[in-house]
């Protein structure tokens, strides 16, 4: 999927913790990140921490790749 914001990231984010059955709640339990965090991110807050999204998309176990467009 090709991301083009903070809203396509968060709601790919948001997507992919619904089909693995997760709560914001459950996720903030097990990574210490806030459940405000969280929200945040799924609802494409443009100044969010990218460690923190980046760590959480990780453990949802989505990788995240940037590479050139081609053609450019």
């Amino acid at each position: 999927m090709k991301i083009n914001s903070t809203r396509d990231f968060g709601g790919f984010v948001k997507q992919r913790r619904k089909s693995l059955g997760y709560t914001q709640q459950y996720l903030s339990d097990f990574t210490g990140l806030s459940v405000t965090f969280i929200s945040d991110l799924e609802n494409g807050k443009k100044t969010i921490e990218i460690e923190k999204a980046l760590l959480l998309a990780n453990l949802l176990g989505l990788d995240v790749e940037l590479k050139e467009r081609s053609g450019s």
